[in-house]
């Protein structure tokens, strides 16, 4: 008997985890961090709804901090087994927990001062650095389209998906007895407009899909309209001499954003001059990309040519931001700059320190151009609240014009997920919808049902039987 339990990004987006069990081993598909709201990431500090020293084996479909984040609490949990991943995303995987058990340990030193102070009990981080590197010496790399046997009975094979460097669709293929069962994890699937990644790969036959529904229920502008209004934006703040203000996700979407940019300065419709990256971590992940060209498409050959060369060399004035120093003297720029940084939410890092100087100026624009969770200071800015914010201890005022940016997600939006989806052969397989917010989830599995696939909405910690 095979059973599989849904035990995060479950009506939510993020906390990415699955647990499939056979009759002798148990494996994890992602063990992400959940984000969003002081009452969604309280989720990170509850015990595990399972037995970490029982898990066999972790199959990660990607490095966002959202599937993979909580693997360092896993193995100080007791887990020590395979974490099985893609070759680019083993060394993302490194740069994005090390990056996160930094900003854990110092959140939780400030924190522990403020308590210090208030008389209260002291807290721990939800992990140390020992517990990262004993994650990092689990790591399996396996190529694309490789199947490997990552316990006697089940084996694996990761597919592009197209939404980051090494992002992957796992398949699992599992003995039971004498049948074998396929089950298909879409992981996050890109958008086929990126301008980087190879299209998500196609597949056709599952026995069960879990398939994610971030944009489930809406699609994203057209691309050369968002195009144009990122043209016109850019072109708006010259002339009212304002700095634009990009929040992005450090792995990712900061890469994207460089390339839609130098691809504007090569048109003549890139007025600024100065572009600061304010992210060592993307700077880093930039570096890692630019070593992994070989996995781009090459929809664009002069980027392609570039590409090799560096980020420095496809975007005339960019910048790189490393230490706080670097960061804090670009608050000196009151206008006429591009400022990139992270967190791409906006709930953490560096970007809150330059919407703390931007926000409340009337010629400042804030580009979004990626999904913001529920309770996120970025969903606030979303969702048009114009009330004073809180931001490192200081009200803001929000005068600042907000722009999102749809079509530059890096999420499949409605109209995708059911084209991929519509590739699958008949008997179709028994759909799962995951990965987004509950009406996101309702609204996809609407469409899917029109079209004769009943699509079921798991809810947290429901079991089933494969």
């Amino acid at each position: 008997m095979i059973n599989l339990t849904f035990w995060g990004a479950t009506g939510q987006v993020t906390g990415s985890c699955y647990l499939l069990e056979t009759a002798s081993h148990r494996i994890l598909l992602d063990c992400g961090m959940f984000q969003g709201s002081r009452e969604t990431e309280l989720q990170n500090e509850a015990d595990f709804p399972f037995d970490p020293a029982s898990i066999d084996a972790v199959v990660l479909s990607h490095a966002h901090l959202d599937h993979c984040g909580r693997l360092p609490k896993l193995v100080k949990d007791g887990f020590n087994g395979s974490v099985f991943l893609t070759e680019a995303s083993f060394p993302l995987l490194e740069l994005m927990l090390r990056d996160a058990v930094h900003l854990q340990l110092k959140d939780t030193e400030w924190e522990n001062k403020r308590r210090e102070r208030a008389g209260k009990e002291l807290i721990e981080p939800l992990y140390e650095l020992e517990d990262v590197e004993a994650l990092l010496t689990l790591r399996v790399a396996v190529a694309y389209n490789t199947p490997v046997k990552i316990l006697p009975d089940i084996t694996a094979s990761f597919h592009e998906a197209g939404h980051i460097l090494g992002s992957s669709i796992v398949r699992l293929a599992i003995k039971d007895g004498q049948q074998t069962k396929t089950v298909v994890f879409s992981g996050d699937l890109g958008n086929p407009q990126s301008p980087l990644l190879r299209d998500a790969e196609i597949m056709t036959e599952a026995d069960v899909l879990l398939l994610e529904s971030t944009y489930g229920d809406r699609d994203h502008k057209p691309l050369a309209n968002t195009l144009v209004e990122l043209r016109d934006t850019l072109a708006a703040a010259d002339q009212t001499g304002g700095n634009v203000i990009m929040p992005a996700f450090a792995i990712g979407r900061t890469q994207d954003l460089i390339y839609w940019l130098g691809k504007l300065q090569r048109r003549g419709q890139l007025p600024q001059q100065q572009i600061y990256l304010d992210s060592p971590m993307a700077i880093s992940a930039s570096e890692i990309y630019a070593q992994h060209t070989h996995l781009f498409n090459i929809d664009d050959p002069e980027f392609t040519s570039v590409a090799p060369k560096g980020w420095q060399a496809w975007l005339k004035g960019l910048t790189y931001s490393e230490t706080a120093e670097d960061s804090m003297a670009i608050n000196r720029f009151t206008g006429g700059v591009i400022i990139i940084a992270g967190s791409g939410m906006c709930n953490g890092g560096r970007i809150r320190h330059h919407l703390k100087y931007n926000l409340w100026r009337r010629n400042a624009h804030v580009i979004i151009a990626g999904f913001q969770a529920q309770g996120t200071l970025g969903r606030l800015l979303v969702d048009g609240n114009k009330k004073v914010l809180k931001i490192l201890g200081s009200e803001v005022n929000v005068a600042a014009k907000i722009h999102t940016l749809g079509a530059l997600s890096a999420h499949a939006d409605q109209s995708q997920l059911l084209q991929w989806a519509s590739h699958f052969k008949e008997p179709k397989p028994r759909l799962y919808l995951i990965h987004g917010e509950k009406n996101a989830a309702l609204s996809l599995q609407t469409c899917f049902n029109r079209r004769g696939w009943q699509a079921n909405v798991p809810k947290v910690g429901e079991r089933i039987t494969i």
